[in-house]
């Protein structure tokens, strides 16, 4: 069986697999964690008018189980198998035949994808492992922004931890580059959030967009946080522009930005060095 891991080809396919069954979870918090946040939120509001919320039932990322939420018909173990199932069920509820959003499908394919690919990129080890879990929170961290504009401290600040405590043996980058680079990711962006904010009165980015670059930066260390700026910056301003002008976008409405600091910050996981190689030459 370890002679299999170590094979590339077999470890890239175990790894895709086990992103598509992790892209279920994926799906569960992206749509919880913000409706958790918010029981959180009213809590304590309650807590400080000096009132009591009416206890509910349970509700994380393990109970209640998986329903339809238009007619709460529980999923079925054989209909949550990660893609089969929504191609079994035709995109529709076995029970009221309300249509199932695309994107569940969409976000285990990527998952599956995207962990294939970092399976056959590191192979059978501890950096393996790690840039999994670094893929998995990017992707519920960018969809959870694009519906809220929120990112979670919940995941931004165990992602810069773990970033760090990975980093203590140099499995991605020297321990001292990984805490300069958590310090620099934070104080870029919070350096362009005051300055957009004297010059304009506005605010154009919020916090989590500081942390998310600040565990990015623990991840992978100072030197590939201009890479990830430069390409985040360049994908969003582009988004923006196209939403603005084919899909009538209005101007004042803020556009996410974490998504395209996690999909810079992929990138720059899994190519960063040969992409600043190619562009600057050995340093």
């Amino acid at each position: 069986m370890l002679d299999l891991l170590q094979q590339p080809s077999s470890f890239a396919v175990l790894a895709g697999l086990l992103g598509l069954c992790v892209g279920s979870f994926l799906n569960v918090a992206i749509y919880r964690l913000p409706k958790m946040m918010e029981r959180q939120w009213r809590a304590e509001c309650a807590e400080l008018a000096g009132t009591t919320v009416t206890a509910t039932e349970r509700y994380d990322l393990v109970l209640p189980r998986s329903a339809c939420p238009r007619c709460g018909h529980r999923i079925t173990a054989i209909e949550n198998i990660p893609l089969l199932g929504w191609l079994l069920l035709r995109g529709r509820c076995s029970a009221c035949s309300s249509p199932i959003g695309w994107r569940y499908p969409a976000v285990e394919l990527l998952g599956g994808l995207l962990s294939g690919y970092v399976g056959w990129r590191f192979g059978f080890s501890l950096a393996a492992a790690g840039a999994l879990v670094f893929a998995w929170a990017l992707i519920v961290l960018a969809f959870i922004d694009i519906d809220t504009c929120l990112l979670p401290d919940s995941i931004t600040l165990p992602l810069l931890w773990l970033g760090l405590l990975l980093n203590l043996d140099g499995t991605f980058v020297p321990l001292a580059a990984a805490v300069s680079g958590a310090a620099a990711g934070y104080l870029a962006l919070w350096s362009v959030y005051w300055v957009f904010r004297w010059a304009t009165g506005k605010e154009g980015m919020g916090y989590g967009d500081f942390k998310l670059l600040a565990a990015i930066g623990a991840w992978l260390g100072w030197m590939q946080l201009p890479l990830v700026i430069l390409l985040s910056a360049m994908a969003g301003a582009a988004a923006g522009v196209a939403m603005i002008v084919f899909a009538g976008r209005d101007r004042a409405r803020p556009i996410p930005f974490g998504p395209f600091l996690a999909v810079a910050g992929m990138i720059a996981l899994l190519h960063g060095e040969a992409i600043t190689l190619a562009y600057l030459g050995p340093l």
